[in-house]
């Protein structure tokens, strides 16, 4: 790992990162309140069969209690959305954005080598992914404080979905530097990311709606979070094995890869 790049980075990205967190931190407080205001109600519309109960239950969170609202809240969009600025949107642009700013060569013109380029990258990535996740988590830890409910929360098992959690976008990161080494401009490499994204959230998505679908789930990283059973302390540890292999084999492949390949002449 290259310490001067890395400083580099996180002076770069810092009031970013700050943005974010403080997003997903306002976030992660906001379900546990809702779910303490509104809980009752949405239970009585479920019982009473207005609305299908594939409709109230969504990644496998729910609004009937307070752990399915967090779930919930940890796979809705805007919680995503925030936690793929950097999972995809720095990863993705991490080496392909350096090579199509024409910066690559000066970097790699430095006593700096491919893959330790592609770590401390990599390292930054976790980094940034670490914090925004646990702002979230945070931020779930204080709503549920301020609706005295952290026991029904189960708050010491928070670690565990952190760890759920991480791992998650940790796989879509090690997947978007895949991307970032195997081209030469940004925007394929972006797309590239995106697209591995939005399926896998396509595949949840109509898994969870539809229940003729729901084998859709079992090919969607997504579906490998699951915060209910982190909550109770008792998680799949194939979800985490899942997740995990789905870093080693983008980091492998990167490491494979990004020293062999040509870096074409810029245009």
């Amino acid at each position: 790992m290259n310490r001067a790049y890395l400083v580099h980075v996180l002076r770069a990205n810092w009031f970013r990162l700050l943005l974010v967190a403080i997003g997903l931190a306002i976030w992660g407080a906001i379900l546990p309140i809702v779910y303490d205001a509104f809980g009752q109600q949405f239970r009585s519309i479920m019982d009473s069969g207005i609305i299908p109960p594939q409709f109230a239950q969504f990644g496998g969170g729910d609004i009937f209690s307070l752990t399915g609202s967090v779930a919930l809240g940890f796979i809705h969009p805007f919680a995503v959305a925030l936690n793929m600025v950097f999972a995809v949107g720095f990863a993705g642009a991490a080496i392909a954005g350096e090579r199509q700013r024409g910066t690559l060569e000066v970097l790699l013109a430095r006593p700096i080598s491919r893959r330790v380029l592609y770590l401390t990258a990599a390292f930054a990535t976790a980094l940034f992914v670490c914090l925004t996740v646990a702002a979230q988590t945070l931020g779930t830890f204080g709503g549920a404080g301020a609706t005295g409910r952290l026991d029904e929360l189960g708050a010491g098992n928070l670690p565990l979905l952190w760890f759920n959690a991480v791992l998650l976008y940790g796989a879509f990161a090690a997947v978007a530097l895949a991307a970032s080494i195997s081209f030469d401009r940004l925007t394929p490499a972006l797309g590239v990311a995106l697209a591995f994204v939005l399926v896998s959230y396509f595949f949840e998505a109509v898994g969870s709606l539809w229940p003729d679908a729901a084998f859709l789930q079992d090919y969607s990283l997504f579906h490998y979070l699951d915060a209910q059973r982190a909550l109770t302390g008792l998680p799949d540890v194939r979800d985490f094995a899942i997740l995990g292999a789905v870093i080693i084999i983008g980091v492998a492949y990167a490491l494979a890869m990004f020293p062999r390949r040509d870096l074409a002449a810029p245009a």
